[in-house]
């Protein structure tokens, strides 16, 4: 197996020279990564969930801090410390409860044992929390029933310390397995999202109907593709997406697929609003609040659509669903490109005075990569999980993540 640091550095390195861009390929090149951390950590006798989440806390603060435009890379380290701490509360609470089925047949009397009080579920859910907590007296003596210490003190001394080393060791291989296994879940489902949202095409573009897009997006492509599959024939609006033109590719694509296209210039989307039906956008995240960031041009015509009254409709998987506000200091929203895309420099280099000025030019260039638009002009946000509306973005939040891992980066960026 080669060297999970190696492998760290190496994915840096990739993040901060911009060679691994958007939202699916560092969602799942991070969460791979993480899951080679994960199967090669060295789990200690004592608090093996603790030690698992601050080795991938460490990994996730390096490569948040390489580029915190890429917001699906903070998600993924904050989804896998939410599985870690899902697998080791339910690993807990099989564990005690099995602990208390144990001591409950060793009873030779049915009468002592219907008196022998069962593990509740209270206690069950302390000694789960507990497990996350350092060693303590307290922590060793709180909330555990008589039910649970009794097998202990029938067996020997040695023997039972060698069976309790034996089962932590079971547990902590347990442990690895399971956070493995839903890290290859998840794996799945950030390949697989593109196919659950297209499902809903046809639920939400009908007969007849004009589209608008801008830009270039897989998701929008597959999603329109679908509905064209379901035998619906409409029409699709491209913008073009200056400077970078994606919405050239994008409408060559549709075009092959069969779609009626018009490709617009972006000066052009208010004008042409008033024939479309709906705007179908995707993302590059989704923010706790119900906005979103995304290419350059959404946001306005996401307000040419709000003044025509067209619904807007933002396409997305669960990997760009990111737990924190666009307020937050440690969030980065906006990267600037290059000028060259924008402007040739030597058609403008006249225009550079450098001898009254210090060295500073007259001609400033500004070429901003994305957008941010409110959650109050959004009015459908369709995951692979269904459709959801902005103010329903927290209970997703409550879902994929943890209240205790939302400040992962804030370390990294202090």
């Amino acid at each position: 197996m080669p060297d999970v640091q190696a492998l760290v550095n190496d994915f840096v390195l990739k993040l901060k020279r911009r060679k691994i861009e958007g939202s699916h390929a560092t969602a799942r090149q991070t969460a791979e990564l993480l899951r080679s951390v994960v199967s090669q950590h060295r789990m200690p006798y004592t608090n093996q969930a603790a030690a698992l989440i601050d080795a991938v806390k460490a990994v996730g603060e390096q490569l948040i801090a390489a580029n915190p435009v890429e917001l699906a890379v903070g998600n993924i380290v904050r989804r896998v410390l939410h599985i870690i701490r899902e697998e080791d509360l339910s690993s807990t609470a099989t564990a005690i409860e099995g602990l208390g089925l144990s001591a409950g047949s060793d009873d030779e009397d049915d009468g002592e044992h219907e008196d022998r009080p069962a593990l509740s579920a209270a206690s069950l859910a302390a000694a789960a929390r507990s497990t996350l907590r350092a060693p303590s007296l307290q922590t060793l003596l709180e909330d555990i029933p008589v039910s649970a210490s009794a097998p202990h003190a029938s067996s020997s001394g040695g023997d039972s310390e060698g069976k309790s080393k034996s089962d932590k060791s079971l547990r902590s291989r347990k442990l690895k397995h399971d956070v493995i296994e839903a890290i290859n879940e998840l794996l799945q489902d950030i390949d697989t999202c593109h196919e659950q949202i297209s499902e809903q095409a046809v639920e939400h573009i009908h007969q007849n109907e004009v589209i608008l897009t801008l830009g270039r997006s897989r998701t929008v492509k597959e999603f329109l593709c679908a509905a064209k599959e379901k035998k619906r024939t409409f029409r699709v609006f491209v913008a073009e997406g200056a400077p970078r033109y994606q919405g050239h590719v994008l409408a060559k694509e549709l075009v092959t697929k069969g779609l009626q296209t018009t490709v617009i210039t972006d000066s052009a989307v208010f004008a042409m609003i008033s024939r479309v039906n709906m705007v179908i956008v995707g993302a590059h995240a989704i923010m706790a609040n119900g906005g979103v960031i995304a290419p350059v041009g959404i946001n306005m015509v996401a307000l040419a659509a709000q003044r025509h009254a067209v619904p807007f409709v933002v396409v997305a998987g669960s990997h760009k669903l990111c737990p924190l506000y666009p307020h937050n200091p440690e969030v980065l929203l906006n990267e600037l490109k290059s000028p060259a895309d924008l402007l040739d420099f030597g058609e403008f280099s006249d225009c550079m005075d450098f001898g009254g000025c210090r060295g500073s030019p007259h001609l400033h260039v500004v070429n901003p990569t994305f957008d941010y638009v409110p959650p109050k002009l959004v009015s459908l946000f369709i995951t692979d999980t269904g459709g959801h509306n902005p103010s329903y973005m927290y209970r997703l939040i409550a879902d994929y993540y943890s209240a205790d891992d939302l400040a992962v980066q804030r370390k990294s960026t202090s």
